[in-house]
């Protein structure tokens, strides 16, 4: 498994290497998906975004924060309700479930990526989660990365919400294992064969490391070299890119 941010492509541009790893993938028949916490996207539109770059993903090998949280909502309510604050990857996985999506006395108010945070879909979130409605969110990141510098994410608007509210939101993204075991399952795979490879100590490597798996740290991305010692976790492996990897597929 590989992390797409940072570790194939970095601002929408290919990250040299990236794209001849994923060709010797493809060669070896190794299974393996890219995972991504951003919810904005289908996998659909993240494999032409790839494409675009150069790198060729088939759209079922795209793992993304917001198909886990449809799978996660699919297992705990089936054919439930929720509010949505996010876009057309996070909507799409959600009916694709056969969820309804509405505003009035939901199960859920589900949380994701959006470039276009409105202060009144945010006011909705935290009344219904005052009257009852259960809190998820897609992912705990923080920020996200733009040309122009951090964005707010996922995790900055979840803080607002739970100031407002005093309720905590149930986060499926990484680092959160579960979504690791869904990706797992969803590749047939067994932790202790599987690789995870991502740019992040505090999402990727850790995550990997509490599902079993085998970790290696880039420093293409938001880690950098520095910055392991900082964590009380190490990752199995640090490389300076995903290039370094090619002739081990």
């Amino acid at each position: 498994m590989t992390d797409m941010d940072g570790v194939l492509v970095h601002e929408g541009r290919l990250i040299p290497g990236a794209d001849a790893f994923v060709s010797r993938l493809r060669e070896s028949a190794a299974p393996f998906l890219v995972l991504t916490n951003n919810s904005i996207h289908t996998p659909r539109d993240l494999r032409f975004r790839l494409l675009r770059t150069g790198i060729d993903v088939p759209e079922e090998a795209i793992w993304t924060s917001a198909l886990a949280t449809a799978s996660f909502l699919e297992g705990q309510r089936p054919a439930g309700t929720a509010f949505v604050v996010g876009e057309a990857g996070l909507t799409t996985a959600l009916h694709e479930i056969g969820y309804v999506l509405t505003d009035r006395d939901p199960d859920y108010v589900v949380l994701g990526e959006t470039r276009t945070y409105s202060f009144e879909a945010v006011t909705t979130a935290i009344r219904l989660v005052t009257n009852g409605a259960r809190f998820v969110a897609t992912n705990p990141d923080p920020t996200g990365p733009s040309a122009e510098g951090p964005l707010p994410a996922t995790g900055a608007v979840a803080a607002l919400v739970s100031r407002a509210t005093g309720v905590q939101p149930y986060f499926v993204g990484k680092p959160n294992p579960l979504m690791m075991r869904a990706a797992l399952n969803r590749l047939g795979a067994h932790s202790e064969t599987t690789v995870m490879i991502g740019d992040r100590m505090d999402t990727d490597v850790v995550a990997g490391l509490e599902a079993g798996m085998q970790t290696v740290l880039v420093l293409t991305g938001i880690t950098q070299a520095g910055d392991v010692e900082r964590f009380p976790y190490r990752p199995g492996r640090v490389v300076d890119s995903i290039a370094d990897l090619v002739h081990e597929v």
